[in-house]
């Protein structure tokens, strides 16, 4: 199996963990007696996107840090192409959205607008403390905590190399330091880390990433050559992380169920396995930062305009109508993805390339 297979048996499990975050959201807009515990959990979605982030990113550039090859520069620029863009547009067009049914009517809320938060918006810093409110495009706060990750992500391949040689130790130490942070927070805060937003979602990713490096790094040194042995291990993390969740167990335990499911699959890719690896399953998995970067925005357009046209009391949907509104984000995240995400990520890796061609040779090298 070559690398990329590997990372495309991972693709499909992001367009589940979105959708998990986009059930989470739209759940209590239907018409139903009561939201079944394993939505309620549906943030833990996020944490499936961090520990996954921290695995892809190990594996697409470890080597490189290790080698002494890695360009923090191109890293950086790579990585804002990848969630900038669609973060942008977003941003600008729930505002426009917000101004419009203010204009018309509609039920808005008010920190949408929020002229304060803004700037740290922009700057992709309203995860680190500086967003007076949760304003604008709210599910972007993980991507700013997301840009944290990215930005002192040396020091995550650093450690992760530095405990090359004992990776069973380094995804102890991981497991055992978020399963202590997040402990120690909630007993401090009074709230679970994993509830964090614009207030802690940057430190919420820390010990994610830390542990998607970890595991990356096990399974590097110790290649699956089972494929059986793997799927199995993938089905039972997989079951782990549902059944823990459904029973509102810790979030502890399925954020580590779910990083057990990804080392599985990653290791049943690696023995040869083609799970996960349909070219159906891995398109959803290539639209699902459109899918998470939509979801709040289309809930605001579907929700208000079926509760006028269908003269509804509340914003409770009937079953058939809720399933339109959850359904139709998919074929609308493909759109995104190709009209937004997709092309301006291209452009501003042909900008990169530009500026590359036109610097001296000498400092090219």
């Amino acid at each position: 199996m070559t690398d990329a297979a590997h990372i495309r048996s991972l693709t499909a499990l992001r367009f589940f963990a979105a959708f998990w975050v986009v059930m989470f959201h739209y759940w209590p807009k239907l018409d139903a007696p009561a939201t079944p515990m394993l939505v309620q959990k549906g943030y833990l979605g996020v944490e499936a996107f961090f520990v996954l982030s921290g695995f892809i990113l190990c594996h697409v550039y470890r080597t490189d840090v290790e080698e002494q090859r890695f360009h923090y520069g191109r890293f950086l620029w790579a990585r804002l192409a990848r969630v900038y863009p669609l973060h942008l547009a977003t941003l600008i067009g729930l505002g426009g959205l917000a101004a419009a049914a203010g204009l018309a009517g509609f039920a808005v809320d008010a920190n949408i607008l929020s002229w304060e938060a803004l700037p740290a918006n922009l700057l992709m810093v309203h995860a680190w403390g500086f967003a007076p409110v949760a304003g604008w495009n709210h599910p972007s706060w993980s991507i700013s905590a997301e840009w944290f990750a990215y930005l002192t992500f040396p020091v995550f391949a650093w450690g992760a190399l530095a405990l090359k040689a004992r990776p069973g130790l380094a995804v102890g130490l991981a497991g055992g330091g978020l399963a202590l942070l997040y402990a120690g927070f909630e007993r401090i805060a009074g709230f679970p880390l994993t509830q964090a937003t614009i207030e802690w979602g940057a430190l919420r990713i820390v010990p994610c990433f830390a542990l998607g490096c970890a595991l990356h790094s096990l399974w590097r040194a110790r290649p699956m050559k089972d494929r059986a042995s793997a799927l199995l291990g993938a089905a039972f993390s997989g079951a782990a992380a549902l059944i823990t969740a459904a029973a509102g167990g810790p979030d502890a335990l399925i954020v580590l169920a779910l990083g057990g499911l990804i080392y599985f699959l990653a290791g049943a890719a690696q023995a040869g396995s083609q799970l996960f690896g349909h070219p159906a399953l891995v398109y959803l998995g290539e639209i699902s930062y459109s899918v998470y970067m939509i979801c709040v925005p289309w809930k605001i357009v579907f929700v208000n305009s079926a509760a006028r046209v269908l003269e509804l009391s509340g914003e409770q949907l009937p079953w058939p109508v809720w399933i339109v509104f959850a359904l139709t984000i998919i074929p609308l995240a493909a759109l995104s993805y190709h009209l937004i995400e997709k092309p301006a990520r291209s452009a501003m890796k042909s900008w990169a390339d530009a500026w590359d061609a036109r610097r001296p040779s000498a400092a090219r090298a």
